[in-house]
C-alpha cells in the first residue's frame, strides 16, 4: 500500500505546524522547506482547514496554525480523511465487477490487513512524528527547493 501525496504532504504541514506551534506559519515557508509547489500545498491547506485539523489567518499577518494539541491529532483518522480510496483491490471499492467477487477470499484478508495498519495509525498522534529538530531547521538540497507556478 502507498499512500497518496496529498496524505504524505498533509502529515509534513501538520509536523511543521506543530513544531512552530509559537507563531502562524505560511504556505510560501512550509512549501520552500518541502520543496512542494504552493499550489498543490494550498490545495492540502484547504481541505485541512475545511476539515478542522488547521485553523487559518487571512491578512498581511496572515498564515495557519493546528487547530488541536498534536497529542490530539490520530494520524489514522488524518488519513482516512486525506485519502479519497482505501479500496485496496477492486472488491472493495463501490465500483466493483470483479467476477471472483463472492467466491475469493482476498477481500477479507486485505479488509484485515488494511484494519491492521489503521489501527497502527491510530495508535500514533502527530506528537509522535514531530522530529526534535524543527523543520525548518533542516536543510533542503537546492534541486529540491519548489519552483512557483
Amino acid at each position: 500500500m502507498r499512500l497518496t501525496n496529498m496524505s504524505d504532504y498533509a502529515v509534513r504541514l501538520l509536523i511543521y505546524l506543530g513544531s512552530h506551534r509559537d507563531r502562524l506559519c505560511t504556505i510560501a515557508e512550509v512549501a520552500q522547506v518541502y520543496g512542494i509547489s504552493e499550489p498543490h500545498l494550498m490545495k492540502i491547506t484547504h481541505r485541512l482547514a475545511q476539515r478542522g485539523w488547521i485553523r487559518t489567518v487571512r491578512g498581511k499577518n496572515g498564515g495557519m496554525e493546528l487547530a488541536h494539541e498534536p497529542a490530539e491529532i490520530r494520524l489514522g483518522a488524518l488519513i482516512r480523511d486525506m485519502e479519497n480510496d482505501l479500496a485496496l483491490v477492486e472488491c472493495m471499492g463501490a465500483d466493483n465487477h470483479c467476477i471472483l467477487s463472492g467466491c475469493c477470499g482476498l477481500k477479507s484478508i486485505v479488509t484485515g490487513a488494511m484494519q491492521a495498519f489503521m489501527s497502527h495509525l491510530d495508535a500514533h498522534t502527530l506528537a509522535d512524528v514531530i522530529p526534535a529538530t524543527p523543520p525548518a531547521a533542516i536543510r533542503v538540497p537546492p534541486d529540491r527547493l519548489a519552483t512557483h507556478v
